[in-house]
């Protein structure tokens, strides 16, 4: 199934989005990164002319309030994607804005955990819609 994904590329520092998907879909694991520079790798993708496929900010739950983040990009280099640039860099601005009001709490390894399977749901629902599962 891996072949039918080359075409995505997965930036997630959620562990139980890398288990479930990087033997399906190319998917680079940022060990110990914070959702900021999840977004911030993802930038610095788009610059290189990858696509943004998936919305940085998804799901009702404030940058600020959990620490893992999935998104997906286009695999393969295309023509600039300036509405991925820009959603991307206004997705930065709104999430410093909301850690120097508040920053992310460190929570316990069971709240965290439920921050990965609402982040894994997330990444689960945009990929059905992408493959039309």
């Amino acid at each position: 199934m891996k072949g039918e994904n080359m075409d995505k590329l997965i930036i997630t520092n959620n562990n139980f989005v890398y288990d479930k998907y990087s033997k399906e879909i190319e998917t680079k694991y940022l060990n110990e990164q914070t959702f900021l520079q999840v977004l911030e790798c993802v930038r610095d993708k788009i610059h290189q002319r990858h696509k943004l496929l998936t919305h940085p900010l998804s799901g009702s739950v404030k940058p600020n309030e959990t620490p893992f983040k999935s998104i997906i990009i286009s695999q393969k280099v295309q023509t600039m994607d300036f509405d991925g640039l820009y959603l991307i860099e206004n997705s930065i601005a709104s999430t410093k804005k909301f850690l120097n009001n508040r920053p992310t709490p460190h929570c316990s390894e069971k709240i965290a955990n439920d921050f990965r399977l609402i982040d894994l749901s997330l990444i689960e629902n945009a990929i059905k819609k992408m493959y039309c599962l």
